[in-house]
């Protein structure tokens, strides 16, 4: 989610060239003129469909003013609120969470929060029901309450309880854990999940943040970043060549994920700055 860099730069196998502009801040980084900023925990979540036979995913590309990442496709998702920790259903199993992600109980359980709240934020996606073996068929009654929580008038405590709504986490499954370099001006410390769009409800075009939205084979977006048609960040193509290897939501869901921690780190080979991906997450693109 942090990295300013097209796919289409690669230019060594775990390698992406970095815009000059990083050299003398790689430099800083070295030399310990700077430090590296506060890492900031975030959800994103990678909602799936079976559409004619094929995997799809749904991912939203990110509008040409943003002064982050612009142009960039995405999967929704964005940073924990601190009143994502306000949230607690009975019987849920935070420290299972826990240790999945390597954190203790309290963070595990504002990751799956953030991770509900922002997918019905960013998609209209709302995975949560009126009983625990429930889910919201029709998210359209409640968009007062998503705009609610995109201008943080609501939480997401707040509006759960005021709908009489609980929050499924069982819908969702951990998938991948990326940390942005140290020499990015902004730093997440973000958990990708995997969900399967609820039967009845429609991924939306609604997020502020993007300007448009699509539905596609993971292979297929692989094959456009490519081309050059797309541009992606390094932990979305691996999400996205993970996601590849799977024919249905189903397989996806059931599959046993070993969950990683992956950093990459900027380096500077002959006087070029290159942001080296880490060995087990090697993209699967030459140079």
């Amino acid at each position: 989610m942090t990295y300013q860099v097209h796919c289409t730069h690669i230019v060594r196998m775990n390698g992406l060239r970095l815009p000059d502009e990083f050299l003398e801040r790689i430099q800083d980084f070295e030399a310990g003129r700077r430090q590296p900023p506060a890492l900031k925990h975030a959800s994103t979540v990678m909602l799936l469909r079976d559409r004619g036979g094929r995997l799809e995913v749904f991912m939203i590309r990110r509008v040409s003013s943003m002064a982050f990442a612009p142009g960039v496709y995405v999967f929704p998702g964005g940073g924990v609120d601190p009143r994502d920790s306000e949230y607690d259903q009975p019987g849920a199993d935070w420290e299972a969470w826990g240790e999945v992600f390597g954190a203790d109980a309290g963070l595990a359980r504002e990751l799956v929060c953030a991770a509900v709240r922002e997918t019905f934020e960013e998609a209209h996606v709302l995975l949560a029901g009126p009983s625990p073996d429930e889910i919201v068929k029709d998210t359209a009654p409640f968009e007062a309450d998503r705009l609610g929580l995109l201008d943080r008038s609501h939480s997401l405590a707040g509006f759960l309880e005021a709908r009489g709504l609980v929050l499924r986490a069982d819908l969702l499954r951990p998938w991948g854990h990326w940390i942005t370099p140290t020499v990015e001006l902004k730093r997440y410390d973000t958990r990708f999940f995997v969900a399967a769009l609820p039967e009845g409800q429609r991924a939306l075009d609604v997020s502020t943040e993007a300007d448009t939205v699509v539905w596609i084979r993971p292979q297929d977006a692989l094959d456009q970043v490519k081309a050059g048609e797309m541009a992606m960040l390094p932990p979305t193509t691996a999400m996205l060549n993970d996601l590849a290897t799977f024919g249905s939501v189903a397989e996806v869901l059931a599959h046993q994920r070993k969950f990683t921690a992956h950093q990459p780190t900027a380096k500077i080979v002959d006087g070029i700055p290159y942001l080296v991906l880490p060995e087990e997450a090697e993209h699967r693109y030459g140079a």
